[in-house]
């Protein structure tokens, strides 16, 4: 069996392909920079797993020997990296940190780890942020076209491993998926933030009318694909992940308001539109359908119901902890 090193298993999505690998029996290592999130924000951790996590506290920007080391000591087939700085808006106030991360950071760690000779399969967890807005559905070959510096790092970063899989053969495969939610997400997410808000009486601002375009999926059908990837994709191959639906962000508050006995116009409140914001993100996914045979299996509905379930059981807990994004350089 694989053995696999996730580095970012404290982000969202991280942590639920930790769940997910647990889940199917293999031991698992973990890489943050950060300790382990907080229990309501640590998937992996609700259900009891057979298969062993190992986390350790490894900041990619400052500790690389110390990530090295583990590696040599591990040696794992495979590793998962979704580790970034992840924010659009403020990525415009501390460009620097980001390309610090995204491209600088990266490109050391992917210079080390194009010398071992035990590393089978390195998953690059990408954005379709890369292609900025999109028109219609995009597949995977559509051109960069990065309307943020968020999206300039993270393509740059994209590009690098481009030319590091033609020069040396670097295995790396690349996934992008869009919107990504479900129970254990950070609370400045759309979905928990309008859930949280809510449930409490706190207004929620919707930037520019809530009228851009997004394509939801749930965190489980992310891990299970980042799964198919790893196991089975093809070296230096890009897979979108994504559902076939689409939806506006105000018409997705609004049926999370439905769903809680409330109206949109009494819970929001419409701010101007955040720079550089792309208006619509659609993923043609008949790649990884056609080639790895995936298909997402949890509903909008379905999804929406979990994390309001995961929110109110939690809320006590949750309002303790930070609701907003907390930038760390």
């Amino acid at each position: 069996m694989a053995s696999y090193l996730v580095i970012g298993s404290n982000s969202f999505s991280g942590a639920g392909f930790v769940d997910y690998l647990l889940s199917q029996g293999i031991d698992t290592v973990g890489v943050s920079r950060s300790e382990e999130v907080a229990m309501p924000f640590r998937i992996y951790a609700w259900d009891r797993r057979d298969a062993a996590f190992n986390f350790h506290r490894i900041d990619l920007n400052h500790d690389l020997d110390a990530l090295m080391a583990l590696i040599d000591r591990e040696r794992p087939s495979r590793i998962v990296n979704f580790a970034a700085q992840s924010m659009v808006g403020e990525s415009w106030q501390h460009p620097d940190h980001w390309m610090m991360t995204n491209v600088v950071s990266a490109v050391r760690l992917h210079e080390r780890l194009r010398h071992l000779d035990f590393l089978e399969k390195y998953v690059h967890v990408t954005t379709p942020e890369v292609y900025g807005s999109t028109e219609g559905w995009v597949r995977e070959d559509c051109h960069f076209q990065p309307s943020t510096p968020y999206a300039v790092s993270r393509a740059a970063g994209d590009m690098s491993l481009r030319s590091f899989h033609e020069a040396y053969a670097f295995p790396v495969l690349f996934t992008r998926a869009a919107n990504v939610y479900g129970p254990g997400q950070q609370l400045y997410r759309i979905l928990p933030r309008t859930i949280l808000y809510a449930l409490t009486g706190k207004r929620l601002q919707l930037h520019g009318g809530g009228y851009s375009t997004r394509s939801f999926i749930h965190v489980r059908d992310v891990a299970a694909a980042t799964y198919l990837v790893a196991e089975h994709g093809r070296l230096g191959d890009t897979y979108h992940i994504s559902t076939t639906k689409s939806v506006t962000i105000r018409d997705l508050v609004a049926g999370i308001l439905r769903k809680l006995g409330l109206d949109i116009d009494a819970c929001v409140e419409e701010v101007g539109e955040r720079l550089g914001k792309d208006n619509a993100y659609m993923l043609d996914t008949g790649k990884i359908r056609a080639e790895l045979g995936w298909s997402d299996e949890i509903s909008l509905e379905s999804g929406i119901r979990q994390t309001i379930d995961w929110v109110r059981e939690n809320l006590t807990a949750l309002q303790q902890l930070p609701q907003s994004y907390v930038h760390k350089p």
